[in-house]
């Protein structure tokens, strides 16, 4: 069994190390993209990301593991003409609900949202 890097995400399969985060946040991305960007397939948006022009959500998750504490309770990607946008839930420690919005084709972050949230910063 291993180890899971995001608790409330359970990855579809495990293999070791870097690769094992690419797949569980490949596999999280397709499951993802398919429901959440609406008409625009995800075929799509994993070619901008192979190709460079999207940011990975694993460098997305990364980022947030580093700086905030907190576990992952939804992960949804937004389009709007060609614009992609990560939204990003977390569960703080106190219970706290915070919403982070990324920027897709950069990865900066744009907005945050909620309470309590220098109580999340590490």
């Amino acid at each position: 069994m291993c180890k899971r890097r995001y608790p409330l995400i359970k990855p579809l399969r495990c293999v070791p190390g870097r690769t094992r985060r690419n797949v569980t946040g490949l596999a999280l991305m397709l499951v993802l993209v398919g429901s959440a960007v609406g008409d625009q397939p995800w075929e799509s948006l994993h070619g901008e990301v192979s190709r460079g022009e999207v940011v990975p959500l694993d460098t997305i998750l990364d980022w947030l593991e580093a700086h905030y504490i907190g576990d992952v309770l939804e992960v949804e990607v937004e389009r709007e003409d060609g614009y992609v946008e990560y939204e990003i839930k977390l569960l703080g420690p106190q219970g706290q609900v915070v919403e982070f919005e990324f920027d897709g084709h950069n990865g900066q972050l744009m907005a945050i949202e909620g309470v309590r949230i220098n109580d999340m910063r590490r």
